[in-house]
């Protein structure tokens, strides 16, 4: 087995999967990552062959990053490579940055044009998941219409959009800034909460979210997936330091949800909740909780 072919091998290992070949020169190299998008370069390493051979490698969207040594040593990076990493580093963030201006740009213009909704009939995933539209909007695109969820960080400033086609996928706009941002459901109980701390609940998905809302008559906070409720949650607790958070999380069969809330729960000083069957999350839960109400 070649150094390079053990070197892509123990990347893979620390969940660092390069499709590509890997060139041992000593030199730092940008490239693309298995799952990531297409012509995206989220991927780093250095592979140097003098002496024992050792590498490093990064994904920057993940932020994971690891040292390899073909002897299994500790590997050290020289002062050279250092500086050639933090150079790169901050080439990223400065391309981060600019693509989250653009995309807040993109995110302004297409809100602006998008139709607020007046009932929940006017889209099908409303009507799927019995909740109503509280704020979000409509774009019509050739021959489909998309619900429009919008996305802001700390400072109540628009940075992203989330759109839910009517057949249920769910996509977000190329380049917005997600990490730590949120949607608030229960606005109005939002600013009383700054008066009279109360309970606030933060969960995954916004169908999820708008059942919560309806059916508890609490605010909630909307984190968009699993990995965004700790960051989130931290932002909450310095938004509303007085009030108390409650973590909904999802009952993923594969335990992601409830690992999540438990941490995100822990990182706020809060605590979770969860749904009592494996396979389901709260708007479920609440779905079957209104048809028992419904035939009793």
């Amino acid at each position: 087995m070649t150094i390079e072919t053990q070197f892509k091998d123990a990347s893979a290992q620390a969940g660092i999967i390069f499709d590509g070949p890997i060139t041992a020169d000593g030199k730092l190299h940008r490239c693309h990552l298995d799952g990531h998008k297409a012509g995206s370069r989220n991927g780093a390493y250095i592979l140097h062959l003098d002496g024992i051979p050792a590498g490093w490698a990064l994904d920057y969207k993940s932020g994971q990053s690891f040292t390899w040594r073909s002897d299994g040593g500790k590997a050290r990076l020289s002062q050279s490579d250092l500086a050639n990493i933090e150079a790169l580093k901050q080439q990223r963030q400065a391309e981060r940055k600019q693509a989250n201006l653009l995309a807040t740009e993109k995110a302004l213009w297409i809100w602006s044009r998008s139709k607020p909704i007046a009932h929940p009939a006017e889209h099908p995933y409303l009507v799927k998941k019995q909740i109503q539209p509280h704020g979000t909007r409509l774009s019509h695109y050739q021959d489909s219409k998309s619900l429009v969820i919008p996305i802001i960080n700390q400072q109540a400033k628009l940075t992203s959009l989330q759109f839910i086609d009517e057949d249920g996928s769910k996509r977000f706009l190329p380049g917005g800034e997600l990490k730590g941002c949120f949607m608030g459901i229960g606005s109005v109980d939002m600013n009383k909460a700054q008066d009279k701390p109360g309970n606030i609940l933060i969960c995954e998905g916004f169908a999820t979210g708008a059942s919560l809302c309806e059916w508890y008559r609490q605010p909630v906070i909307v984190a968009f997936n699993a990995g965004n409720l700790e960051p989130v949650a931290k932002v909450i607790r310095e938004l509303y330091p007085d009030s108390t958070l409650i973590i909904c999380g999802d009952n993923d069969p594969s335990g992601v949800g409830q690992d999540s809330a438990r941490k995100a729960a822990l990182a706020c000083s809060g605590r979770y909740l969860l749904p009592p069957k494996v396979g389901i999350d709260f708007n479920d839960l609440i779905t079957i909780w209104r048809s028992n109400r419904v035939v009793a």
